[in-house]
């Protein structure tokens, strides 16, 4: 059975009963295109290190010093801000998902789940959240993010891959290799694409995302990943996945957008789960 996971780590100088950071002396705000991480309003001067950043390990005269919580937790801020978290996701946490129905009840459960069982000293799977558009797959991606940053350290990286792709090009225009974008996504604990599967389907796409799963694979780190395709294979040939929402082509599965030899590694290293329910931005319109 998985074991409770880890509280959030506090700074040691936070309001316990502050309403705005509950406590954790951390807010996440909106900084340009990014979510930042800073102090919350409540914080004061660390009681443990009086801004030092250092604590001794005893009482005994000159006696070691270690670092002060208040110092990792700034490290883990600045994993945070590190990460690439869209400021429209800023106040997406696992606690302000609203799940309409017993399923995205279930769904929220086995994200946590997921937290639980995350071991940053062991190898861990990967997870694959799909549905159809709206259904709270990137707020429940990017709750997850951030507590695997705050309760266990873990290096994280939020790609959008149109974007991933854009910048890519970018570089190329610019003399550089893709290996200066890929690596860096390689290297993190935890690698998380949003829209896993979009795009024009072309060959430079399929290169790009065998070549980050594969190195992944290889270097056993997990992805956290969203998709609006269904686990599995249609054998429709579909040239945009605008079609399947036009109504204009047969409706192709992840398989036949990512490839075989992706899809099949990811089945291999991670869980998929479902989500379904209402569409939430159409439910935030009505309101």
């Amino acid at each position: 059975m998985a074991s409770r996971h880890p509280p959030e780590l506090a700074h040691p100088g936070a309001e316990p009963e502050c309403p705005d950071c509950r406590g954790s002396g951390t807010l996440i705000r909106r900084a340009g295109e990014r979510a930042a991480a800073q102090d919350c309003h409540c914080v004061v001067v660390c009681p443990d290190c009086r801004g030092t950043g250092l604590v001794p390990q005893s009482e005994a005269f000159r006696a070691r010093v270690k670092r002060c919580r208040c110092q990792t937790l700034l490290a883990r801020r600045r994993i945070f801000d590190a990460a690439n978290i869209p400021a429209r996701h800023s106040d997406s946490t696992r606690a302000s998902f609203v799940p309409k129905g017993r399923h995205q009840t279930a769904v929220l459960a086995a994200v946590s789940k997921y937290l639980a069982s995350y071991d940053p000293r062991a190898d861990n799977r990967g997870l694959i959240l799909y549905g159809q558009v709206g259904r709270g797959k990137t707020h429940l991606l990017v709750g997850l993010l951030r507590d695997l940053v705050f309760h266990h350290g873990a290096r994280v990286k939020f790609v959008e891959f149109s974007h991933l792709l854009a910048d890519l090009k970018s570089g190329f225009d610019v003399g550089r290799g893709m290996a200066a974008l890929i690596d860096p996504l390689v290297e993190v604990d935890v690698l998380a694409i949003d829209e896993l599967g979009k795009g024009r389907n072309t060959e430079f796409e399929g290169t790009v995302l065998d070549e980050l799963v594969s190195r992944r694979y290889n270097a056993v780190r997990p992805i956290l990943a969203t998709t609006n395709f269904a686990p599995g294979s249609s054998g429709a040939s579909v040239a945009n996945a605008a079609s399947v929402q036009l109504g204009t082509g047969p409706s192709p599965m992840l398989s036949d957008r990512v490839g075989e030899r992706v899809y099949s590694r990811l089945r291999e290293t991670s869980d998929f789960i479902e989500v379904q329910g209402e569409d939430h931005r159409e439910l935030r319109g009505r309101g």
